[in-house]
């Protein structure tokens, strides 16, 4: 096992790392910003390093300055956590070259996988069941439209290392192909200096479900059942839960069959997440995200498994501690997203947080760097908790998550609190029947 981690994270992300540090004996080192001097995973950490200004280019995105923490403080892995540098394949390879262990894939599948257009031929040889489109990028539009006429309308438009929406535009019929696939192409550069597209068509109503993978350096595969994502703004997710209510036991057997199966013949080593669009009873791959989730902590209330502590070991060389016949899914959770944001305008909402009381009672978790007197910094990501809700089954979640919400206090700063306290009610989250567009082509647009 590891004599030292560095997590190279902050927020209830860090946080989650730290703990499964301690409860397996590992003493860890936490990196952070100015910005972040006072936040709760500098203060639980055995050591912490400054390694930068607030700026995420000049701290949490600054690789020479971590491996400098690396070498002050003698630790031999390093955790990425989730965002900043835990799909860049670079980094990965630099930590290795090192002689450090990198707790993660390893960075050929995190380089594929980065890539969309490569992500789907891997995908394709793997056997996963891909949404009708172009085999790879397209570079020119007579090529699109040629793509356009065999797969027909709407047709989206996606950048190839796009992300949160940016890069992707819908052609709703071949007249609209020509500004869907300029456009999309000037975005992708503007935002990832890359103008690579492909094309795919584009699905009406369809709900998003991803799959938890887990791999082990000695044969071992394990899917751990789907998560449904589908709660979304510009992409975003906001509302996550497991199992999804629109899956039966024998639909989540084949998806998580046919996930654990490719994972397997791509040689995949870690934890990892097949996502997927489902509509009218079928399944199309769309990415796989080659680190741990936000959303991970459903998966671990359903299952009884803790991924990170899985993660680590798998790094370290061990086998996974359960078989595929160990899984079994009790119950149901629910996790919202707590983030700084004012609950209309999404507008983010930092600043000092003056009353923090986090919910409690039977059933619920919650993950969050927050407390009285915390002053939530403008330059990262507004997600400050995690509200992490499991009950004997949906209606008693939901329940649940009911009465946490109405316990949970963040003041003064707006939050996404007063919305998940309207979501909850919302007929289509009663009844599971919300999918992709729901959230905010029909809720949203409500008031």
């Amino acid at each position: 096992m590891f004599k030292k981690i560095l997590i190279t994270n902050r927020g209830d992300v860090a946080l989650r790392v730290l703990r499964a540090c301690k409860e397996l004996d590992i003493p860890s080192v936490v990196v952070h910003s100015t910005a972040d001097a006072d936040s709760m995973p500098v203060r639980l950490a055995d050591e912490s390093v400054c390694i930068g200004p607030p700026s995420s280019a000049e701290s949490y995105l600054n690789i020479p300055a971590i491996l400098s923490a690396v070498a002050i403080t003698g630790a031999d892995a390093v955790h990425p956590g989730v965002g900043f540098l835990s799909e860049n394949a670079d980094f990965a390879e630099i930590v290795a070259a090192h002689g450090l262990t990198f707790i993660g894939p390893e960075p050929r599948h995190i380089r594929a996988m980065g890539d969309k257009v490569e992500a789907k031929i891997t995908a394709a040889d793997a056997g996963l069941p891909l949404v009708p489109g172009s085999p790879g990028a397209v570079h020119t539009l007579a090529e699109a439209q040629r793509i356009g006429a065999d797969v027909g309308y709407p047709l989206l438009v996606k950048a190839a290392s796009g992300g949160g929406g940016r890069g992707m535009k819908v052609a709703e019929t071949a007249d609209h192909l020509s500004e869907a696939f300029s456009s999309a192409r000037a975005e992708a550069k503007a935002a990832f200096g890359d103008d690579t597209v492909y094309l795919e068509r584009y699905l009406g109503q369809p709900r998003h479900i991803e799959v938890q993978v887990i791999a082990d350096s000695h044969g071992n595969v394990v899917h751990l059942g789907e998560r449904e994502c589908s709660v979304q703004r510009r992409h975003q997710k906001l509302f996550e839960e497991a199992p999804s209510p629109a899956l039966s036991a024998e639909q989540r057997a084949r998806i998580g069959g046919i996930a654990a199966e490719a994972t397997r013949k791509m040689g995949y080593l870690g934890v990892g997440t097949m996502e997927f669009l489902y509509e009218n009873g079928e399944f199309f791959f769309i990415e796989m995200n080659t680190r741990l989730q936000v959303e991970h902590p459903i998966t671990e209330e359903i299952t009884g498994v803790d991924l990170v502590r899985e993660q680590i070991r798998i790094a370290a060389g061990m086998p996974l501690s359960f078989t595929q016949d160990d899984v079994t899914f009790t119950g149901h959770a629910i996790e919202c997203r707590i983030n700084a944001e004012h609950p209309e305008t999404f507008m983010p909402t930092p600043g000092k947080v003056t009353a923090f009381h986090a919910a409690g009672g039977p059933g619920v978790r919650v993950e969050s760097c927050l407390y009285s007197g915390y002053s939530v910094p403008p330059y990262y990501d507004s997600l400050v908790a995690k509200l992490i809700i499991h009950g004997d089954d949906r209606d008693h979640c939901l329940a649940r998550l009911r009465r946490a919400l109405q316990e949970f206090i963040v003041e003064p700063i707006p939050t996404t609190l007063t919305l998940h306290k309207r979501l909850v009610d919302a007929d289509a989250i009663k009844d599971g029947s919300y999918n992709i567009r729901w959230l905010e082509e029909v809720f949203l647009k409500e008031d």
